[in-house]
């Protein structure tokens, strides 16, 4: 199945925001340039299997265009429900052969995926009982959930992105990225006669819109990339993520789809054991790595990059991190 981010939409939408996209025949290559150099990298974000021919491929190709490196995260599942589905060690013998190596993660090497393909009914009673208390709650005090594409509702979900980065102190894509995001995914493919990848579903209270999640749904699987939600504790006490999450997964019942991907696992967090409740297969993909194409300028790319992050550390346990939108 062919991820959101190695479609022609997605390609177009990067070349808008200022990247360079090489299109292979294995799909999509996002180009980055390196601060205060020359040098760029290559995102080699969710694509396939990996193979000889592809590694091969993604080599000269790396050569040919000067990049330090390209980072390969692919969409390729090695685990499902605790049972390995693909030889893991093959791939990775495979990369390594070529020279790469372990890289720093954009993608959590983990997600959640919910089984479409079971009734509502089914669904429901795997869920924790904490969780389909949640949503009974949260419809008992009138929270009403629904699909809402409209301007409207877009800059509501923007307000609330604000809030809920404040919030959490975590980084995230400004509000210009969400716009340019939202004008191609769902403006442009609605304009095209296209199903918009991009969807809007909000959670209103009185009226209000107090949560709004941005999903994604292509070639039958549907994706929830990014949530917002009031900071009033008010509202929040309406538990309306949890039948945002309810309605979401019965939206992508309506769509068509056959999986939910719920983009990203990290034990320990908050958002984790949210996602947890609603009885989720865990996955597990290949990893990442790192394909060195130059390797003076990887190895000092990887101290840079680790001194960032040192930085970036020290400045939140000090309190001097300003988490903006």
């Amino acid at each position: 199945m062919t991820h959101p981010l190695q479609t022609p939409a997605w390609a177009d939408f990067r070349r808008k925001w200022g990247n360079e996209v090489v299109e292979t025949p294995y799909g999509y290559i996002t180009l980055h340039r390196l601060p205060f150099t020359s040098r760029k990298i290559g995102m080699f974000l969710k694509g396939e299997m990996p193979t000889k021919e592809m590694v091969e491929y993604l080599t000269t190709e790396g050569r040919r265009l000067g990049l330090a490196f390209i980072k390969i995260e692919t969409n390729y599942v090695v685990k499902k429900g605790g049972m390995a589905c693909a030889d893991k060690e093959k791939a990775v013998t495979l990369l390594k052969k070529y020279g790469a190596v372990p890289g720093k993660t954009l993608f959590t090497p983990t997600t959640f995926w919910i089984d479409l393909t079971e009734s509502e009914e089914d669904l429901l009673k795997s869920f924790h009982p904490k969780t389909r208390y949640n949503i009974r709650y949260a419809e008992r005090k009138g929270v009403e959930v629904a699909q809402d594409n409209s301007e409207t509702a877009f800059e509501k979900y923007l307000s609330l992105m604000k809030e809920t980065v404040v919030r959490q102190k975590f980084f995230a894509h400004n509000e210009k990225y969400h716009r340019l995001m939202w004008e191609v995914l769902n403006k442009q493919q609605t304009i095209n006669n296209k199903q918009p990848i991009a969807r809007l579903l909000t959670a209103k209270s009185k009226g209000e819109i107090i949560a709004a999640w941005a999903l994604f749904a292509y070639d039958g699987v549907l994706y929830y990339p990014y949530g917002a939600s009031s900071s009033n504790p008010n509202h929040y006490r309406l538990m309306p993520s949890a039948l945002l999450m309810w309605e979401a997964i019965k939206l992508g019942k309506r769509l068509g789809c056959h999986t939910f991907d719920l983009w990203g696992r990290e034990p320990g967090k908050g958002f984790t054991k949210f996602k947890e409740g609603y009885n989720p297969q865990v996955i597990e993909f290949l990893g990442t790595w790192d394909l060195v194409i130059n390797k003076k300028i990887y190895q000092l790319y990887r101290v840079a990059e680790k001194l960032r992050w040192l930085m970036l550390r020290l400045q939140a346990e000090l309190g001097l991190t300003k988490y903006r939108f």
